[in-house]
This record gives structure tokens, sequence and C-alpha cells, in this order.
């Protein structure tokens, strides 16, 4: 809860400077901590706004996001319905 209560301390933080809140996730272990964490912490800070996001998965596989392998696919099925409010929620490929 702590992690998931910082993100979200930050994001309101820079949304209220009048920014966007940028964050990048990893896979693994952390998805199911976000996923169960995040949507609770968002309640807690209206001013988080989440359509102010830009999340980015930094490890992102060159793969869709049906496959086993993707971490966004993976954050997808976690959060389904639970973080639909994000602004951006999509692999970035570089």
């Amino acid at each position: 809860a702590a992690l998931a209560r910082l993100v979200v301390e930050a994001a309101a933080e820079a949304v209220a400077s009048g920014g966007r809140f940028a964050l990048g996730l990893s896979g693994g272990s952390l998805v199911p901590l976000l996923a169960r964490e995040l949507p609770p912490a968002l309640s807690a800070v209206p001013g988080a706004d989440p359509s102010r996001w830009l999340v980015a998965f930094c490890d992102e596989r060159l793969v869709p996001l049906e496959h086993p392998e993707s971490t966004g696919g993976a954050y997808r099925v976690r959060t389904a319905g639970s973080c639909t409010s994000l602004g951006r929620f999509g692999p970035v490929w570089s």
C-alpha cells in the first residue's frame, strides 16, 4: 500500500502544478501489487486525476497485448475495470 500511496501522491503533486504524471512500470511481482493497491489509493487522493497520467511499460516485449509475455497485457488483465480512467494506458515502443 505504501508504494501505491507514494505513486498517487506524486501524481497529485504533478497534476496540481498543471502538468501530467508519467509512470514507468515493470512487470513481474509489481503487477499484482499495483493491481491490488493502486485503485484504493486513487480513491483516497481525488487530486491525482488519473486522466492526466501517461503509463508506460518499461520492459514491454514486442508482443501483442494478448500474448502471455506482455507486461501491458498483464496489467490490463489484472486491472480490468479498476484503472480504466487512466488517461493513456499502453505499451511504448522504442
